[in-house]
């Protein structure tokens, strides 16, 4: 892991970011802000039958570990069932940045985790549709 915040992972991703966008018609979508510093965040899915993520998009403003945290993510949840995502945590989400972060940038780091969470959690309630 590295000690370097800006390392070439992280800026990979936010240069050239994986699905940035939007898709035509998502199964679900889910956005949320980080109020300390602005940083917002989007993640749109395409959920098929079987209940897996066929496609995974963001979209969003903020910092570079805002924005390249949520490409990770959307890069690492695609072809995975919505079984597996709940099972999936914090650390693990934070072990996929691969750079560690101060507890105030682990905010950023872990905001589109935060909004995946939080739409599987809405998935769950009565009348739901996924």
């Amino acid at each position: 892991m590295s000690d370097e915040l800006y390392d070439d992972h992280i800026l990979d991703h936010f240069e050239s970011p994986y699905h940035k966008g939007h898709l035509d018609c998502p199964t679900c979508s889910h956005s949320d802000k980080n109020p300390i510093c602005g940083d917002q965040v989007t993640i749109e899915l395409s959920i098929d039958e079987n209940q897996r993520v066929t496609q995974a998009f963001f979209d969003g403003k903020g910092c570079a570990i805002s924005q390249a945290a949520a490409s990770i993510l959307c890069e690492s949840i695609e072809g995975k069932t919505l079984a597996e995502l709940h099972e999936f945590q914090a650390k693990d989400m934070l072990d996929l940045l691969k750079v560690r972060l101060t507890a105030s940038r682990q905010k950023c780091g872990l905001l589109g985790f935060k909004v995946l969470k939080t739409m599987l959690y809405s998935l769950e309630q009565p009348g739901a549709t996924a």
